[in-house]
């Protein structure tokens, strides 16, 4: 009697906890991608304890610190041991690859299984329910959760995609959904309309929206000069993000405020491919290199980044000039400005004369 008690009040229990998960952890809805391809992603990610950014690094296999200070937009000299808290949210970039109409990291991050793990304790515990345990067993091909070994490693599924929005080449971020956040807060704040977020996650109401899901967010890009024979092509670097680029040898910064127009300047420091970087310099312009800008009233002339080979940096000039028909005409020292002046002064001669 006492036996079947206990076993009743275990199973009991074992279907509370099933029945807890699956009321605090949403489903992560998979994200369509039809491009095909490959591209880079990013995806937010709350720290189920507190750790250190190298830490985040390792476990998502970012392949360097920059990479992951640079999607964060944070200083460059951030140490990779500062501490960080539990239930904080980064960043986290990630190659996505695109097969059979979804999106999911391209075999990195991969997990290595250690004494004591589960399925749902690495889902839930470690990467905080960015995916399913479903998605987890399907793309490792796991027909028994309860038999997995010490040292198996496990393909992590970041839901992602590469596919153009609206025409337009863009990085698609996956956004954590919190407690109180709408559809179109979410549209205002990254600047894309409420249907299309609508769409891309398939909603038909924005009420649908629900705490703790992952939404696909396509974040714009700056404009850049880079070749699409640049071993980098496209270079995407959404708002309020920087990037090392050409064996690191080059850093870009996009800033909306900037006209959405790519910045980039030498990176100063060792490349990852060359010796050392080679000539960043401006054809037919003496000592003028990558990211320097000279200007005269409102015309300008620059040098930017057009991306690179196995040998080569390349580069290209860029001029602005003065808008036509704009207030920059009525500045002190221009033809438009005397010509109104001695307007002025004849219109005050013939008053005179008429007194």
């Amino acid at each position: 009697m006492v036996s079947s008690l206990r076993l009743t009040f275990t199973l009991a229990s074992l279907l509370c906890l099933v029945w807890l998960l699956t009321i605090s952890s949403p489903a992560t809805a998979s994200f369509t991608c039809l491009s095909g391809g490959t591209c880079d992603a990013i995806i937010d990610y709350t720290l189920p304890n507190a750790t250190t950014y190298n830490a985040v690094k390792k476990l998502f296999h970012v392949k360097n610190l920059r990479s992951l200070l640079g999607v964060n937009n944070l200083p460059i000299d951030t140490p990779a041991d500062q501490k960080l808290p539990a239930n904080q949210t980064i960043k986290i970039p990630f190659p996505c690859l695109c097969r059979n109409g979804t999106g999911i990291s391209n075999k990195r991050p991969t997990y290595t299984v250690v004494s004591g793990d589960f399925l749902s304790h690495i889902v839930s515990d470690i990467f905080a329910n960015l995916f399913t345990v479903q998605e987890l067993q399907t793309v490792n091909n796991i027909t028994d959760p309860n038999v997995i070994q010490p040292g198996d490693k496990l393909w992590v599924p970041l839901p992602c995609s590469c596919d153009d929005v609206d025409g337009e080449k863009v990085v698609h971020y996956g956004r954590l959904v919190a407690a109180g956040n709408t559809v179109d807060d979410i549209a205002q704040q990254y600047n894309v309309s409420q249907d299309t977020l609508l769409k891309l996650n398939g909603l038909s109401d924005p009420k649908e929206l629900i705490a703790g899901s992952v939404l696909d967010v396509p974040l714009k890009a700056c404009q850049s000069m880079v070749s699409n024979t640049s071993l980098d092509y496209p270079l995407l670097v959404p708002n309020d993000t920087y990037v090392f680029t050409a064996a690191n040898c080059v850093a870009c910064k996009c800033d909306a405020a900037k006209n959405w127009t790519l910045q980039c300047q030498p990176s100063q420091i060792k490349s990852s491919l060359w010796k050392s970087c080679p000539s960043m310099q401006c054809q037919g312009l003496d000592s003028f290199y990558i990211g320097n800008v000279t200007s005269s009233d409102c015309n300008s002339t620059g040098c930017a980044y057009a991306g690179y080979s196995n040998q080569t940096i390349f580069t290209t000039s860029t001029q602005s000039t003065c808008p036509a028909n704009t207030a920059s005409d009525m500045r002190p020292g221009t033809w438009r400005w005397n010509i109104i002046l001695v307007a002025i002064h004849l219109a005050l001669l013939s008053a005179s004369y008429l007194r």
